[in-house]
């Protein structure tokens, strides 16, 4: 029993959330402590923090509400919103990590060029789409696709079968990029097939989030894993001291299998994914396998973050399929994977969004786990139901983070107003990050409807246009909103008080959490 307890007061996630408080006291007791030394120094940080509140206002690429967040904190205490803000923006860490990011993500740009004439194709068909595949070819790098097919899978549980039988396929490479990964059912039986392929000769390379999953698991399980033949890396590595770093995670989810079979969605490697452990009720997600010619630009993205940690430079080629041999999938639509960076500054996942809310003639449906929005997405949800659009989203009703649902209510109520329908899945928590418009645009990915997503993780998604798996993302919405409850005006008048307080201040500070 004191044994268990001692564990218990040693817990490393205890041991690091400790770390990080010591040294936020340390530096807040520092900087009040020169207030007892001269006011001089008092007034001169006084000056500073209304100097800094200037700048952070007029800075280009940021967001206004995050602005607005930064500039309370910093009026509000002025000296420790000041040092925070320096602290965290101005460090030589994270300034060195930018510039090696989007210098590893120039060099292998080159190596995905749009072609020119299913650009111009679909600019023929639609020109909305069209427009839409020129930006993120243009500003992301990422070109669109014809030639390649697309499955949707509704559930975690179909895309892990399928996942397992082309795993089996695997004769040349598997590159697997993953937020958060833990030991189960599901783990177990990809390393029983990892472990057999790497003795047959299959590269294989495991990339997981430092954050996602490095704080629930210990360096003896990257040994274990080299030892079946797998290489391993995490991806900038959690550690306890304070770093803006730490913001910018990996959230992606990509598996791809030979260069010619790739997945991507919400479904991290774990077992409440597949529900076999129920965390929050049903576990809802989603994601899609793709074949084809599209496959190559998950094969870049997975190479852009593996060469960023081991400081190596692949030699892309080796990895691109000949496309003379790839199979030939007739006429499934056009499907553009991309990628998302806080690097680059430019918010392409939250602009494909936009794009989409703003484009819909007829109806747009989302699915996401968190609905924590700025003021360009509630004016695009809400001009779009205003102008006879038919705007559904579907939340969770079981949350995984309960300040997360209570911020989330908050915009419940003035989206609602307006005449977006927000309803509740009831069987337990949804993970899923889907849009579906018009019958004939969809996007699935890592994206959630968030600051962190929008503006602070590394993510990716695919935009699908006129593909098969496009009727399949609205049939499963549809169903999926038959065991969902609409969430009223009356409901959200009807909240505890002290959750509206509550969700009003977590409102304030959203940008920053």
């Amino acid at each position: 029993m004191i044994f268990n307890l001692f564990k218990k007061i040693l817990n490393r996630n205890l041991m690091i959330f400790l770390t990080l408080v010591a040294q936020a006291v340390i530096v807040l007791l520092g900087v009040f402590k020169l207030r007892e030394y001269s006011s001089i120094i008092y007034g001169a940080q006084t000056l500073v923090s209304l100097v800094l509140a200037c700048y952070v206002v007029n800075r280009e690429e940021t967001n206004p509400a995050y602005k607005i967040s930064w500039v309370i904190l910093i009026m509000l205490l002025p000296i420790v919103g000041a040092f925070l803000y320096i602290f965290l923006h101005a460090q030589l860490g994270t300034m060195f990590f930018n510039e090696k990011k989007n210098r590893m993500i120039k060099l292998t740009k080159a190596l995905i060029p749009q072609d020119s004439f299913v650009l111009r194709e679909l600019e023929q068909e639609n020109i909305h789409s069209g427009r839409l595949a020129r930006y993120i070819n243009d500003y992301g790098g990422y070109p669109v696709y014809k030639n390649t097919y697309t499955r949707y899978f509704s559930v975690g549980e179909e895309k892990y079968a399928a996942m397992l039988e082309e795993l089996e396929k695997a004769e040349k490479f598997i590159f697997m990029e993953y937020f958060i990964i833990e030991e189960g059912e599901m783990l177990d039986s990809i390393l029983n097939i990892l472990e057999r392929k790497a003795r047959q000769g299959v590269e294989i390379r495991l990339l997981y989030d430092g954050m996602g999953t490095e704080i629930h698991r210990s360096r003896k399980f990257r040994k274990n894993i080299e030892k079946k033949g797998i290489q391993c890396r995490v991806f900038n590595e959690f550690r306890p001291f304070l770093s803006s770093v730490q913001n910018n995670r990996d959230h992606r989810k990509i598996l791809v299998i030979d260069g010619i079979t790739a997945f991507t969605g919400g479904i991290n490697l774990a077992d409440e994914y597949i529900n076999r452990v129920e965390r929050f009720g049903h576990w809802k997600d989603t994601a899609i396998m793709v074949k084809g010619e599209a496959v190559w630009s998950f094969t870049v993205m997975f190479i852009q973050m593996w060469d960023f940690k081991t400081k190596q430079l692949d030699d892309l080629k080796i990895y691109k399929p000949n496309l003379s041999r790839l199979p030939v999938f007739g006429d499934d639509g056009y499907i553009q994977p991309y990628g998302d960076t806080p690097t680059d500054h430019e918010l392409t996942g939250e602009l494909v969004y936009l794009n989409m809310i703003n484009k819909a003639k007829k109806y747009i449906y989302i699915t996401t786990p968190y609905l924590i929005l700025d003021n360009e997405m509630i004016t695009a949800l809400t001009f779009a139901a205003k102008s006879g659009v038919d705007v559904k989203i579907i939340v969770p009703h079981v949350p995984d983070k309960g300040y997360v649902n209570i911020l989330a209510w908050n915009y419940y109520q003035e989206l609602v107003k307006y005449g977006v329908k927000i309803y509740e899945y009831m069987p337990g928590f949804i993970h899923a990050k889907n849009f579906v418009s018009d019958d004939e645009t969809a996007v699935v990915g890592t994206i959630n409807m968030d600051y962190r997503s929008f503006y602070l993780h590394f993510e990716c998604a695919a935009v699908m246009y006129k593909t098969k798996a496009v009727s399949d993302i609205k049939l499963d919405f549809l169903n999926t909103l038959a065991k969902s409850r609409r969430i009223t005006m009356k409901k959200c008048l009807r909240r505890p008080l002290i959750k509206k307080i509550a969700g009003g201040f977590l409102r304030l500070v959203a940008p920053l959490l």
